[in-house]
């Protein structure tokens, strides 16, 4: 049985971290601090549940379920779903929302302060062609990912993060006012609204993606065997995520202590330009460029990498390397809308995916128990679907949410749903799936641990 050096579980470590670590990780702490105030903690709390450990259990899952792709994990549920699910999880990582949004992310943040008005669309098309040309080479051989972003991308992102939480806590000496600081408003100040705050850094349903990725990489080093897989999985999944959720809690940290210098923005963005120029001058404003740079072309390079394979093994007669300039190429239409729009479009969009995910990650993680149980799988994600098609209503636009039917729709969840005011409804409804699918089995005298799958047609 293969084990693991030190200096492999670094690198892959460091891989892991680089592959989630880019565009939203950077900017939503930093909100989330501002919109926290005093009760910073146990938002953060919420936060690192959703942006750091649910990520981790999605590898396990991928892992333990031994699944090619996120299709194979969703399966179970029926070809349909998984199909639906495949597409519309990568449409939304690789196409609509996580992709674009590193190349607007970066641009908003480290060009656009140095560009003249007026300038701007010019400026977002020319540097979106560069910087996904950059992603499109940097991904073509899946086999380097290991090397392009664990070892030389991350020790250069870390440095640099590590120069801004020393010039604010340590040459500033700014951590003892976090005690002082006033609440500004009362959203984002509990445990449940940092939980779906971390919804907009997309890790969860990137670890989907990033599974396969990861798992590969252990198959690559000589790691065959399913349970060893796991273990490492874990242990490397501690050492990535343990330290994305130290910067998290940091940036957060940020943002609590910008309020005394800066508004309250709508994503962090602005504030964090603020933050650096506040801390550091004009030096900082060169350093959070750069950070915003390599932070967002490692995560651009996980995305376009993970949906390329995912679907070239889905339609093989295509394979890799047809599917990875599409991917690249549609990123980029998308990132010249522009950042506001992509964000508009993602709360609604989140809200209905993250439930699903949710549901295939916990039932991935009861593989040992309940193996690929039709009936489970099926009734859990089915009954999951409901609230989040509400949630996902709820949460349009005023304009759009308020129209007949779906006004109607949300006054009934808000009278006779546990929970949908505070968009957790889905809990309830998987939890009860959970339950009755698996006394109904048992009821039946059918194998509760079903590992088999009738084939496709």
């Amino acid at each position: 049985m293969t084990t693991l050096t030190r200096k492999q579980y670094l690198a892959l470590g460091s891989m892991l971290f680089g592959l989630f670590f880019g565009a939203g990780n950077l900017i939503f702490p930093i909100h989330l601090g501002q919109i926290s105030g005093t009760n910073w903690l146990p938002a953060t709390l919420g936060f690192l549940i959703s942006a750091v450990l649910l990520p981790l259990l999605a590898i396990l899952a991928i892992s333990l379920t031994e699944s090619d792709s996120m299709y194979d994990l969703a399966r179970p549920v029926g070809h349909g779903f998984a199909l639906f699910f495949l597409i519309a999880t990568h449409a939304t990582l690789g196409l609509l929302i996580a992709s674009p949004r590193t190349a607007t992310v970066t641009f908003e943040i480290g060009v656009l302060p140095f560009i003249p008005k007026g300038s701007e669309t010019v400026a977002l098309f020319i540097f979106s062609a560069l910087f996904f040309a950059a992603t499109y080479l940097l991904s073509r051989n899946p086999s380097k990912v290991t090397d392009y972003v664990g070892k030389m991308l991350n020790p250069v992102l870390l440095a640099l993060l590590a120069a801004a939480f020393i010039a604010a806590f340590l040459i500033h000496g700014d951590g003892a006012q976090l005690a002082k600081m006033s609440t500004p408003t009362a959203a984002g100040s509990n445990l449940i609204n940092g939980f779906l705050q971390g919804y907009n850094t997309m890790d969860a349903l990137a670890g989907l993606g990033f599974g396969v990725t990861i798992v590969a990489a252990l198959k690559f080093f000589g790691v065959s065997d399913a349970t060893k897989r796991a273990k490492d999985v874990a242990k490397t999944g501690a050492l990535a995520m343990g330290l994305e959720a130290i910067i998290y809690a940091l940036l957060i940290a940020l943002g609590v202590l910008s309020l005394s210098f800066t508004k309250v923005t709508e994503n962090g963005g602005p504030a964090f330009n603020a933050i650096m120029t506040h801390y550091t001058g004009l030096i900082g404003t060169g350093l959070l460029a750069a950070m915003t740079l390599l932070a967002c072309l490692t995560s651009a390079i996980g995305l376009v990498t993970s949906l390329s394979q995912d679907l070239g093994r889905r339609f093989p007669h295509l394979g890799f390397k047809f599917f990875l300039p599409l991917d690249c190429f549609g990123a980029f239409v998308i990132a010249n809308f522009g950042l506001d729009q992509i964000i508009a479009l993602s709360t609604p969009v989140l809200m209905f995916l993250y439930p699903l995910a949710i549901s295939l990650i916990i039932l991935g993680l009861l593989h040992p128990f309940i193996g690929k149980n039709r009936v489970i799988y099926a009734t859990t994600t089915g009954l999951t679907i409901i609230p989040a098609l509400l949630d996902a209503i709820n949460s349009l636009p005023y304009g759009w949410n308020h129209f007949g039917l779906f006004q109607q729709l949300i006054d009934f969840g808000t009278r006779f749903i546990p929970w949908f005011s505070v968009g957790m409804d889905f809990v309830p409804f998987l939890a009860l799936g959970l339950i009755i699918s698996t006394i109904g089995v048992k009821i039946a005298g059918r194998p509760l641990r079903d590992l088999e799958l009738e084939e496709e047609s």
